[in-house]
């Protein structure tokens, strides 16, 4: 199955493509009305805006260093996941989103870092909690946050992974137990993204480890990036990650990904050629 990550709704009906996610609320903070015709999705706890409207709810480390966008290594700003009422935000997001749609996928879900938050919130639950070990207790924090989503939800839950395999890496780094949110998640989503796609075996890499890391019975799909890509390239990409994934996303330029799709379709067809087409918006 193949689909479409998109800004622009009308896209979502293009026929091409066979489901389609479209951004409620991004990164940035910026804020959209669900739609009908897709899956709705919704950044979590990246949000620039609130980070920089409310900075007491951003999580900081243990040298109180804040996860924003003006530090080194970070690309937009978040908010601690224990902020509950920010998380109550977020929760009538999904509800309005589930009205739409009955599907809902979830982005930027976990902590920012390995070594985030050490916020007075934080600090105090995680001595208030039965957890000794503060990497379990991170975890169970997210996992509770998705369990909470999973009960609004009456359709398909996707939530995104950073994409990186290694054993433990993600429950490090973010605080995510995938065994623990296969329970509540119907299909992981994980985005391999390059501005070139030249190369290929890196892309095998990591989704053959995600095949291996996720259990059998977890559907995991790969959303690959096609602004300003070669179609030809890009084609090759889905071709590659199409060996592992049980689906493949294109991001954010849905002229190239139906051009990539077409092709594909027609292959058989000699004299058949299809160019990328003037669509969708860069990331």
């Amino acid at each position: 199955m193949y689909g479409v990550v998109t800004r622009n709704a009308e896209e979502l009906d293009w026929p091409e493509f066979d489901r389609g996610f479209y951004e409620v609320k991004d990164v940035t903070g910026r804020h959209e009305d669900p739609v009908d015709g897709g899956v709705n999705m919704v950044s979590c706890f990246g949000d620039t805006a609130t980070a920089e409207t409310e900075p007491d709810l951003v999580p900081v480390d243990d040298e109180g260093n804040e996860a924003t966008r003006e530090r080194e290594f970070f690309d937009w700003g978040y908010v601690c996941p224990t902020a509950e009422r920010y998380k109550e935000g977020l929760f009538e997001v999904i509800e309005a989103c589930t009205i739409a749609n009955d599907d809902v996928r979830l982005d930027d879900v976990g902590f920012p870092r390995a070594e985030y938050c050490h916020c007075e919130r934080c600090e105090e639950r995680f001595a208030a909690s039965d957890f000794d070990d503060r990497e379990d207790w991170r975890a169970s924090v997210i996992t509770d946050f998705v369990a909470a989503a999973r009960e609004r939800v009456p359709g398909d839950l996707y939530l995104t992974l950073y994409p990186d395999p290694y054993p433990d890496h993600l429950y490090e780094r973010a605080g995510l137990d995938l065994d623990a949110l296969a329970e509540y998640v119907d299909e992981f989503v994980v985005p391999l993204y390059d501005t070139a796609y030249g190369t290929t075996y890196w892309l095998e890499t990591i989704a053959s480890g995600f095949g291996d890391l996720l259990d059998a019975d977890t559907r995991f799909s790969v959303e690959l990036y096609a602004v300003d890509v070669d179609v030809e390239n890009l084609g090759h990409a889905a071709e590659v990650v199409d060996a592992y994934a049980d689906n493949v996303y294109f991001g954010y330029h849905s002229g190239n990904a139906r051009a990539v799709l077409r092709r594909m379709d027609a292959e058989t067809r000699e004299g058949v050629e299809w160019g990328a087409e003037e669509s969708g918006d860069a990331e």
